[in-house]
């Protein structure tokens, strides 16, 4: 955190509530503080918008509305916006303050990511994101720098609810956007709706993985151009050996046709943790190489990623097809470095929700119907299914080719004595079937509910509908020991009777135990904390003489207590030692001085020389240092001790012009008093007093003047 000293607003109390300690950031349309809420004592994130952003009382009407809405989307993964209002002409937001840092901070520092980071990173975003196109939200501003991470490790998408009440207040029509993760439509001056969001996303997913934007250009307007005009290339043309499902889900998600993207961040959400589950660890961990010039931008995928060798393809398609740039000429207003448009909400437009694999997919064919088997541009997933499909019709093809064999012809009577006992077999045979499906082991049979029961009990219940059961032991955090916790298959589930049912029995939670804290760091704490497994708790902190700032001092529960995987635990974590203000003893006798040192807990030092003053009486303090601020229980206080005034001769300047006996006499320290005599004509000194003597520094010397 960088504090502006010279920022006018820094110090002062906004709204009557909000006092600011320091300046964040500032950009084109607001400044971010951190703010003390006084009247819940709590550090938040105070939004200022720029003061040509204040001028039309619709738009503070409408950012009002706008926060309103933002502040109704309460998720875990999404700042919250808690307080708008104005003070004096200054428009503000109030916003949740999220202590740590930004992804654009993780991308600089790390430049191109692992797949499982960035997987890991996006997650929550996009959950975030699902959460708030549920609630009718359109974020508009998607970018890394609007991606919090705090100290704890909570990821958090910030910045609602501003960018559509500034769009919709200009009559220009200014874009508010970052322009390297704007969508198509949004250059264009088209609606935004939750598909926008997710191109932005998609960017920012391609740049996490390589290190780079996909479009970049030396003003604003070439990047807004290759948004409409081009698309953007799979990110493993820089990162050799990304798998291709992710390939496909940054290009599904930068689709230039927003029908041809995920509908909203649930949508995405979905196919993200399929991935994810789905990719090897080989896969996930693969390492990105140094940053590498761009390549040339190729068509994406005509719909979403494709599932995993042996999933059907969502798409239906093998092929790519390569689609031309766009004729129509793109408008542009300029404002500042960025091209301008008109935003505005949209509905949710359908399109791509979770997928769901069908059945049966065809295979495309080829201009002259027969089926394509040319495999080479086709992703390793389609090329494993293909595979599988052709090898099952080459058995289906030699299984119709082998010729059934039929009985030899032989005694007429035997062969009807022959079917008489295949006809009483078959018979028996149906029977016999018919009971043990419909009443005997083979019948159906719902598993009954067995939750939370004994193992005596559901074991018997299942006896009762005739299944026959076996037990295995489960931790289990909420159902108490020795009770059942589920069944395979589950309650519900219709089964043939003879086959087998595996109770889960709890065994308790799973306890493990707590790292020693006390005595790391904080940072060492949350490190250890993290790798057992537990959630870092309440932080207090508090002054100590002998731990250093930053000292975890003592933990609860203490270390060794077996506890559950999760559990919070509490901090407190030393500040050092406690700041002690110094008084300010000047100008007290030296005795007393020193006294009022040592009762505010530090040490007076007494400086060995004295010096002369005309002001302080010898024996008294002349000058301390440090004067003033803060020093540590014990820290030196040293105390300059006065001589008082120094002695001077005092010349006579009887007979002599008053002006120049007062400048003498002025020179030497003392203060003149001149006394006409009959109007003090001539201007000449007749008597003075004191003269020829010693006396002290700054003493009055009288002129008697005719």
């Amino acid at each position: 955190m960088q504090e502006y000293s010279s920022d006018p607003l820094v110090g002062t109390l906004v709204d009557g509530r909000y006092l600011i300690q320091s300046r964040l950031a500032s950009g084109g349309m607001s400044t971010v503080y951190v703010a003390t809420d006084r009247r819940l004592e709590r550090d938040v994130a105070l939004k200022v918008l720029h003061p040509h952003m204040t001028g039309d009382p619709q738009f503070l009407d409408r950012l009002g509305r706008e926060a309103k809405a933002a502040a109704r989307l309460s998720h875990p993964h999404v700042v919250g916006v808690l307080d708008q209002g104005e003070d004096d002409r200054v428009a503000y937001l109030v916003m949740e303050y999220i202590k740590g840092h930004t992804l654009r901070d993780v991308l600089k520092e790390k430049g191109a990511l692992p797949p499982r980071l960035a997987l890991a990173l996006i997650d929550p975003v996009v959950e975030g994101l699902g959460a708030a196109h549920e609630a009718g939200l359109i974020h508009r501003d998607i970018k890394p720098e609007n991606v919090l991470i705090a100290d704890d490790g909570r990821i958090k998408l910030g910045d609602f609810g501003l960018a559509r009440a500034i769009s919709t207040s200009t009559s220009t029509g200014g874009l508010i956007g970052t322009v390297a993760y704007l969508s198509p439509e949004l250059v264009l001056g088209r609606q935004a709706d939750a598909r926008s969001d997710i191109y932005s996303v998609g960017i920012m997913l391609y740049e996490m993985l390589t290190g780079r934007q996909p479009f970049d250009g030396e003003v604003p307007i070439q990047v807004a151009y290759q948004h409409v005009n081009s698309t953007v290339g799979a990110p493993s043309q820089l990162v050799p050996g990304l798998a291709a499902e992710i390939d496909e889900l940054v290009q599904w998600c930068t689709a230039n046709d927003p029908d041809k993207r995920p509908v909203d961040g649930y949508a995405l959400l979905s196919e993200l943790r399929h991935i994810r589950r789905n990719l090897s660890d080989a896969e996930l961990d693969l390492q990105p190489p140094a940053a590498r010039p761009a390549l040339p931008a190729v068509p994406p995928p005509p719909g979403p990623p494709a599932r995993r060798p042996g999933s059907p393809d969502p798409r239906g398609d093998g092929a790519t097809e390569v689609i031309g740039g766009r004729q129509q000429p793109t408008e542009f207003i300029a404002r500042g470095s960025n091209p301008t448009t008109v935003m505005s909400a949209a509905p949710r437009h359908p399109g791509y929700g979770p997928l769901s694999a069908p059945d049966e997919v065809p295979y495309p064919d080829n201009h002259d119907g027969r089926r394509d088997t040319d495999d080479s541009a086709v992703p390793a997933s389609k090329r494993a299914q293909r595979k599988h499909d052709r090898d099952e019709d080459k058995a289906r093809q030699r299984a119709a080719a082998t010729p059934v064999r039929s009985l030899r012809e032989g005694n007429p009577r035997r062969r009807g004595l022959i079917w008489v006992l295949v006809l009483v077999m078959a018979a028996l045979l149906a029977g016999g079937a018919g009971w043990f499906f419909g009443m005997g082991p083979g019948s159906p049979g719902t598993i009954p509910q067995l939750e939370n029961m004994t193992v005596a009990e559901a074991q018997q219940l299942l006896r009762t509908a005739g299944f026959q059961s076996t037990t295995q032991d489960v931790f289990h955090d909420d159902v108490a020991p020795g009770l059942v916790v589920g069944s395979e298959p589950a309650a519900g589930e219709v089964i043939r009777k003879f086959q087998p049912v595996s109770l889960a029995v709890s065994k308790g939670p799973e306890l493990f135990p707590l790292p020693e804290l006390v005595g790391t760091s904080l940072d060492e704490a949350k490190t250890a904390l993290n790798g057992a497994g537990m959630a870092l708790g309440q932080i207090t902190e508090t002054f100590d003489e002998s731990e250093p700032a930053g000292a975890v001092m003592a933990q609860a529960p203490p270390s060794g207590n077996p506890v559950r995987h999760g559990t919070p635990v509490e901090l407190t974590v030393s500040k050092g030692p406690q700041p002690l203000p110094v008084p300010d003893v000047r100008g007290q006798e030296q005795g007393d001085a020193v006294k009022a040192i040592e009762a505010a807990g530090l040490k007076a030092v007494i400086s060995p020389e004295t010096v002369f003053d005309r002001t302080v009486p010898k024996g008294s303090v002349v000058a301390q240092d440090p004067a003033s601020g803060n020093l540590t229980r014990g820290g030196a206080v040293t105390l300059t001790v006065s001589k008082g005034p120094r002695l001077v001769d005092v010349p006579s300047f009887v007979g002599k012009q008053v002006d120049e006996a007062r400048k003498a006499l002025e020179a030497l320290g003392f203060e003149v008093q001149v006394e006409d005599i009959l109007g003090g004509f001539f201007g000449t000194v007749r008597y003075q007093d004191p003269v020829n003597k010693k006396v002290p520094e700054g003493s009055v010397i009288t002129l008697t003047v005719v």
